[in-house]
This record gives structure tokens, sequence and C-alpha cells, in this order.
């Protein structure tokens, strides 16, 4: 299977984006008392909303890769795919008990639900498909429903509850699994559900397929024009949203239906942030074929290994985070969580092109490729 270097090195950009989000949340225990500064803001401008997303698009691009491979050797690769998303859900729900924020999750459920869109031949169909996602109508449709009193839709957000967070600033080693496995996970799955954030990440998922279908990455450099294109797009989508919002939502409404505008701020806030991932994704596909592809290459040996390197990012900051370890969370300032965010990734960095050297696949994804196969005899070292 030929690897597209320029997606490696998108996939290590959205790895960086993703722990510095962490970073400056300290794996979620700023929200115990969120207090933003300017270094919060950046990072939240820059990466929040937006890694997960291109990780999302990508994750559909591979499922599409990996699909036409196999179908190219005349071979069925769909039930072989489930199980491989079986074993993704099983890595990340344990890793969901470290670190409660776990995505990988969210992306293997999503992905065995559309694994059936495979057989939708027409990549029309498949991006009206996500236009139709990227909608948000689950999230117009409770703000309406709130607005016409119903009872459920008027009811807060379960993540917006207790979810034992507290325990894990305070808590022993066993609070942080119990509480994870609990509270928290039913808090994470609720944010990704009310937000509709699951509903964006199946609509990215669906486009991810159609770039691969139409080798608008691997031959990336022949669709200079279409890829202008989606940075002037996306670009004009983020100032119109972010000029729009105050004007699309009614004043702060009475306690007794604070769901209407909440459901409207979160659909604008996906739309925005669909907007500011078509960005990212547009200027670094054009950056990587101009004089700044040395630069951005860096990024390649990471992303290669993103499954080891962002479970590693948890099991390295959670013992210096949180309250059963050194509890640093309340001691750092967002730039010195900033700094030290991007030295660690700088250590990864390095880690991953000596790695490469010697092997062919990361650590857990080698676990992940000989599990999906059913045999240890994938071969893990670089040909003499």
């Amino acid at each position: 299977m030929h690897r597209v270097t320029m997606v490696d090195a998108l996939r290590g950009w959205a790895l960086l984006g993703l722990f510095l989000v962490h970073c400056v949340e300290r794996f979620e225990l700023y929200w115990l008392n969120p207090v933003p500064d300017a270094w919060f803001d950046a990072v939240f401008t820059v990466f929040a909303g937006k890694a997960f997303a291109i990780f999302a698009l990508l994750f559909g691009f591979g499922f599409a890769t990996i699909m036409g491979n196999s179908a190219k050797r005349g071979e069925d690769f769909t039930w072989r795919f489930a199980w491989r998303l079986v074993l993704l859900l099983a890595i990340g729900t344990l890793h969901a008990l470290v670190y409660r924020g776990d995505i990988l999750q969210v992306l293997a459920l999503v992905g065995l639900l559309l694994i059936a869109f495979d057989r939708v031949k027409s990549d029309r169909v498949l991006l009206l498909l996500a236009a139709l996602l990227f909608a948000q109508v689950p999230l117009l449709w409770r703000a309406v429903a709130a607005a016409g009193g119903a009872g459920w839709a008027q009811a807060s957000a379960v993540f917006a509850g207790d979810s034992g967070l507290a325990f894990l600033a305070t808590g022993t080693l066993a609070d942080m699994l119990a509480v994870n496995a609990g509270p928290g996970m039913a808090a994470k799955w609720s944010f990704y559900i009310e937000t509709g954030r699951v509903v964006e990440i199946a609509g990215l998922f669906l486009v991810g397929m159609v770039i691969q279908r139409r080798g608008l990455f691997a031959e990336a450099e022949q669709h200079r024009r279409l890829w202008l294109g989606v940075l002037g797009v996306s670009l004009l989508v983020w100032a119109a949203v972010s000029w729009a919002e105050p004007r699309l939502l009614p004043p702060p409404p009475p306690e007794t239906e604070p769901m209407v505008r909440q459901n409207r701020e979160w659909a604008i806030a996906q739309w925005r942030a669909l907007a500011a991932t078509g960005v990212h994704i547009a200027a670094f596909v054009l950056l990587w074929h101009s004089a700044a592809r040395p630069l951005l290459g860096i990024l390649a040996a990471p992303g290669r290994m993103t499954l080891t390197l962002y479970v590693g990012q948890s099991l390295a900051c959670v013992p210096l985070l949180y309250g059963w370890g050194l509890g640093l969370f309340d001691d750092l300032t967002h730039a010195e969580a900033v700094v030290w965010g991007l030295a660690l990734f700088a250590a990864q960095v390095l880690f991953a092109r000596d790695w490469f050297r010697r092997y062919r696949y990361g650590p857990l994804e080698w676990v992940w490729r000989a599990a999906t196969y059913g045999t240890a005899r994938v071969p893990m070292r670089q040909a003499a």
C-alpha cells in the first residue's frame, strides 16, 4: 500500500494541535476553575474543534484507502475492517479510563456505523449526505422543541452536571479509574452527542472517503486550483459565520429556556469549526507543495504512529497533572503548559523518526495490525 507522506504530516499536525489543547485544558482539570488568558485563547482559536475534525476526515480517508486497496486485490475487507474498529474501540475504552476525553472510542463507533457507505459508489451522494449531517438538524430541531416548551429539549445537557471531575484532582488512582468508567464516560459521550460532534464526525468521515476516491491528496498538486478554492470558500464561511453569530442568536433567554440559545450556539460553533478545518487542511496542502515542505515533513514520522503517541501523551501527562500523581495541574500557567507541550511533542517527533529507521510500524500500530489479522507474523523490522 503506497503511503501519502503529506497525509502522514497532516495527521501529525492534527496530533500536535490536539495535544496542545489537552495541555492548556490540563487533560480536563482546567474546567474545575476555567480562567482563560491570551495563551489559552490562542490555542483554542487555532486548534480546538479543528484538530479532532482533521483526525475524523483522515479516518474516513484511511478507511477508503484500505477498502480500495483490498478491492484491487479482489478481496472484501468489510468484516476484517469491522473487527479492526472493534479492536480500536477496546483500545479507546482502556485509554478513556486514564483520560476521559479519549476520541478513539468515538471514531471507532462512528466508523462501524459508516462501513456500509463503502457500498455507495456515487461521490455526489456521499457529499450530499455529508452536507445534511453538517447542517446539524438535530441541534436546530431541539432548539425549536425547547422554544415550544418540550421538557426533554429544555433539560440541561448531561455533561453539564457533576461528572466527578474533582476526583481527578484530589482522588487516588482507583478513584480516577472508577469515575472515568462511570460518570466521566457518560459525560464524554453526552458532550459528543449533545453538541453535535458525533454528527459532524460522520460527515467528515464521508468527505474523507471522497477525497481518497478522487485522489485529491495523492495528486494534490494537480488539484491546486481546487484547494485554493477550498481555502477561499472556507475563509469566507468562517468569517461569515463569525459575523452572523451574534445576529443569529437571540438575547440570553430566561432560566426556563436556556437550551433554546444553547443548541443554536452549538450548531453555529460546529459550522465555524468546520470552516476553520477547511482552512487548516487546504492551507496545509498548498504549503506542502511549496518551499515549506521540508518543515512540514517533520510531522510525517509522528503522523505515522498517532495511535501510539496519542495514548502515550495521556500516559505521560496524567500522572504529572492529576492528584494521585504530582498534581501539577494548578501549578502551571497556560504559557508554561504550551511550552511544555511543545517540548514533549518535540521529543515524540525525535522518538518517531528514530523508531522508523528500524521498524515499519509504531508499537501500538503493530499490535493493532497483528490483532486485526490474528497473527504475530506481521513484519515489524525494516528490511536490511
